[in-house]
C-alpha cells in the first residue's frame, strides 16, 4: 500500500485524485491540501510514500515547493499545462498527469510508482548503519541494533540491543529521514523498527519486554502496515 499526500488549489481536482486512490486499492491518500503552507506544516510531523501536486499554486509554485522540501517523498505532478513537464522531469518527478487525466493513465502513474518504491526498499536496505553526532563523537550506528527510538525534547534516545542507548541531539524529523523505510513513528515520541514488534494491542505496541504508546495519527498506518505486511 502506497501512503499518498494531494495538494492542489482546486477542491475538485482533490475530489478527483481522491476518487481514483479509493479505486485503485493501492493507495491510502492520508491528507489533501488546498495550500502549501498546511502541507508544510503536515510534512513537519509526517511522511508519506507520494505527493501529487499541482504546479501553478497561488502563493508559491508546485515545483519551488517541491525544491524546498527536506524531506522528499515520490513525485507526481498533476496539472492542467503542459509547458512544465520538462521541469517537473528535471525534478525526478515519477510522472506528469495532464489534467483532465483518465483512471487508466492513473493507473498507469501508479505502476511506476510501485517500480521506484520496491528500488528504494531495495537501495535501503544495502544500508547497514548510520551516523550519529553524540558526545563529541561521530557514532557508527547498526541499524539491526535498534529497538526504538524515543524524543526527549530537542534530543533523541536510541535504545539499542544489548547496549546503552545513545542520546542525541536532533529532532525526531530528522533521524527519521535518516532511517530506512524498515522503521516507521508509531508516536510523537516514539520510532520503531517495524521488524521487532511482537504484537499490538490496545494502542500498545508490544517489542520484547517493551511497551510503547500508539498515538492517535499513526495508528491507521500502523495497522494496515502490520495487517498487510511489509510491503
Amino acid at each position: 500500500m502506497i501512503t499518498a499526500i494531494a495538494i492542489d488549489d482546486e477542491p475538485l481536482a482533490l475530489k478527483v485524485i481522491e476518487k481514483f486512490c479509493q479505486q485503485s486499492g493501492q493507495v491510502n491518500l492520508l491528507k489533501t491540501f488546498t495550500h502549501t503552507g498546511e502541507a508544510s506544516l503536515f510534512f513537519e510531523q509526517n511522511s508519506a510514500d507520494l505527493l501529487f501536486l499541482d504546479i501553478n499554486m497561488p502563493s508559491i509554485s508546485g515545483i519551488d515547493f517541491y525544491k524546498n522540501m527536506k524531506q522528499q517523498p515520490l513525485l507526481i505532478f498533476t496539472t492542467a499545462y503542459s509547458d512544465y513537464a520538462v521541469e517537473g522531469f528535471n525534478l525526478n518527478a515519477v510522472d506528469y498527469l495532464l489534467k483532465p487525466f483518465t483512471f487508466k493513465r492513473f493507473l498507469q502513474a501508479l505502476e511506476k510508482v510501485m517500480q521506484q518504491k520496491t528500488q528504494r526498499l531495495s537501495d535501503a536496505g544495502t544500508e547497514s548503519f548510520i551516523t550519529i553526532r553524540a558526545d563529541y563523537s561521530l557514532i557508527k550506528v547498526l541499524l539491526r541494533d535498534i529497538l526504538y527510538i524515543e524524543s526527549l525534547d530537542n534530543y533523541v534516545k536510541i535504545h539499542l540491543e544489548k547496549q546503552k542507548p545513545i542520546l542525541a541531539r536532533m529532532p525526531m524529523k530528522t533521524i527519521l529521514e535518516l532511517l530506512p523505510p524498515s522503521f516507521m513513528r508509531i508516536h510523537r515520541s516514539y520510532i520503531v523498527s517495524f521488524e521487532r514488534i511482537e504484537s499490538i494491542r490496545n494502542k500498545v505496541v508490544y517489542l520484547r519486554e517493551e511497551e510503547l504508546p500508539v498515538g492517535n495519527n499513526y495508528e491507521k498506518e500502523l495497522m494496515e502496515r502490520f495487517t498487510k505486511g511489509n510491503s
